[in-house]
């Protein structure tokens, strides 16, 4: 397209367009760099259909200043904004309006100013601004090119220089934010505005725009990861606009603080701030009415969206398996499990990749090199999690030569579900790591109740076909006809009383009458001790218990 000395609003309106089309082709990468752990959504879909809900009012401005392109945009965006990555990407493009106001072509010093606007917006908006994210690297990104703009002769000029030092902080957000280097990715936020920037780039270099090309892209939320038995541990992502109503307000010196210190008291990852006579509230609660019901003393709604997190969750849980990570980590760790309760457990726990495995379904050698391709780490922590898989770890780790393997000798799920509550790589010593993990699974003692496929006589219990039977390690402790007899015979004889902890992950097969019984019994038997519970899901044990 050539160099350009200024940029008009028919310029900008390309380059965000450009933007736009750019984050969209690269959405799936963004989402993958999400931290797991409370996504509120998706990060690319949620930055991309912000920036596209604001293209319509950006096209549909008649008057071709920048100033009113900016500002068209920037209201657009506000209403469509989703999720913190995209309430952030909006008040950047609402900052940038703000440094452009009644500009009709900024030169490069005028744009730069606009930039770091733009920065101090979104900064603004935000209660408490964490370094390491898309904040730094839109501050970081504008300051370089603030101080070296007498250097540049054109927007060209300021938009590459502003994409490069973009990379450069981006790859710096893992030294700022220890969420990031312990998942080994970068800021998934900083990542999405950093393909918007490169797409304005690519337009100034020539590259063709079609914006024909541009349409809403969702993610359909699986309704099913969220039914009648469901625990609500997320809760709800709730935001508003809110109109301000003279009749209730002094609009003009209303300060948004007050609605900020409520919603402190109800929820977390609050944004909340004023356009004019329009409030933007943003905010993650158990309880989003009563958010609303305490706000609506100020005015009106505009818009309201609630979704739950819950749901969200679960759903990204399920899409995020057996995926090649995109950018490479230190450390990562690979477990077995079979049962989605028990995947889902691991997945909580921040475990990389789960095979789904075990008991009478033992993975080969090859799933666990996929699983090990997959998580694409310098140093990869397996937990087999089972006697009969630990040879087959152990030969894969032999096979890999792109990582440094160790196997953990976990033989079953409590064993893992310790040294996984215990893991910290904070040390950032692999053989310490290592352990560290070794050590923490010594003091937990795992029981296990299924049937017996035959008549048998272990460890002087005689066994009939079809009992209950409950052991731990290889050692055999009961047998009986009845499911629940067999489970307190168990626990008594692993000596329950002189345990701390105790945790029930349940079968699929177990009722949720049973599961009262053993409750109330509990209460009775064992008071003291520390007792939680996980609806495990798996098929061949009724009951996996974890006494600590």
């Amino acid at each position: 397209m050539g160099n350009f000395n200024t940029i008009d609003g028919e310029l900008f309106e390309k380059l965000v367009i450009g933007g736009a089309l750019n984050l969209k082709a690269n959405i799936q990468e963004v989402n993958d760099l999400n931290v797991f752990p409370i996504p509120d959504g998706d990060t690319g879909d949620n930055m991309f259909m912000t920036i596209n809900g604001g293209l319509s009012f950006l096209k549909n401005e008649k008057d071709n200043s920048i100033s009113s392109k900016a500002e068209a945009l920037a209201n657009g965006m506000m209403l469509n904004a989703r999720g913190n990555s995209g309430v952030i990407l909006s008040q950047l493009f609402n900052g940038l309006a703000k440094g452009l106001k009644d500009v009709k072509s900024a030169d490069v010093c005028q744009f730069c100013k606009a930039l770091m606007q733009a920065a101090a917006q979104a900064y603004s908006a935000v209660v408490e601004p964490v370094e390491g994210t898309i904040l730094t690297v839109a501050r970081e990104a504008a300051e370089y090119v603030e101080a070296h703009k007498e250097e540049n002769n054109s927007i060209n000029e300021v938009i590459e220089n502003y994409v490069n030092e973009m990379k450069k902080s981006l790859e710096r957000t893992p030294d700022l934010l220890y969420t990031l280097k312990e998942a080994g990715v970068i800021d998934s936020g900083g990542a999405g505005l950093l393909y918007i920037v490169k797409g304005f780039n690519e337009v100034l270099e020539g590259k063709e725009i079609k914006d024909s090309d541009i349409s809403d892209s969702t993610n359909q939320i699986d309704f099913s990861k969220f039914n009648e038995n469901s625990e609500m541990k997320f809760g709800y992502c709730t935001e508003f606009l809110l109109q301000l109503q003279n009749i209730k307000v002094d609009i003009e010196n209303f300060d948004v603080k007050v609605i900020i210190d409520y919603l402190e008291t109800i929820g977390d990852s609050i944004v909340c701030y004023k356009t004019g006579s329009i409030v933007k509230i943003h905010v993650h609660t158990l309880t989003p009415y009563k958010a609303l019901e305490y706000v609506h003393q100020f005015g009106e709604y505009l818009t309201v969206k609630i979704e739950n997190m819950t749901l969200q969750h679960n759903d990204v849980v399920e899409k995020k398996k057996s995926k090649r990570n995109s950018v490479r980590k230190k450390y990562a760790v690979v477990t077995v499990a079979t049962g989605q309760g028990l995947i889902d457990t691991f997945y909580e726990f921040g475990v990389d990749e789960v095979i789904d495995g075990g008991q009478g379904k033992n993975p080969s050698t090859k799933r666990f090199l996929e699983a090990f391709d997959n998580v694409n780490a310098d140093y990869i922590y397996v937990l087999p999690n089972n006697s009969n898989i630990i040879m087959t770890a152990n030969e894969a780790r032999d096979l890999y030569k792109e990582s440094k393997v160790y196997v953990i000798n976990t033989k079953d799920f409590g064993q893992a579900y310790s040294a996984l509550s215990m893991l910290d790589f904070g040390c950032d010593d692999p053989e310490e790591i290592a352990n560290n993990l070794m050590e923490s699974m010594q003091d937990v003692v795992t029981g296990m109740i299924t049937k017996s496929i035959r008549d048998a006589n272990i460890d002087h219990i005689d066994i009939l076909e079809g009992d209950y039977i409950g052991f731990s390690d290889k050692t055999m402790y009961t047998s009986n006809k009845n499911k629940l007899d067999t489970y307190f015979d168990l626990i008594d004889k692993l000596d329950i009383r002189n345990k701390q902890f105790l945790i029930n992950v349940y079968g699929n097969d177990v009722s949720l009458e049973e599961k009262e019984e053993i409750r109330m019994k509990l209460k009775s038997q064992a008071p003291t001790i520390e007792f939680y519970e996980i609806d495990g899901g798996q098929e061949v044990y009724d009951f996996i218990i974890i006494l600590e």
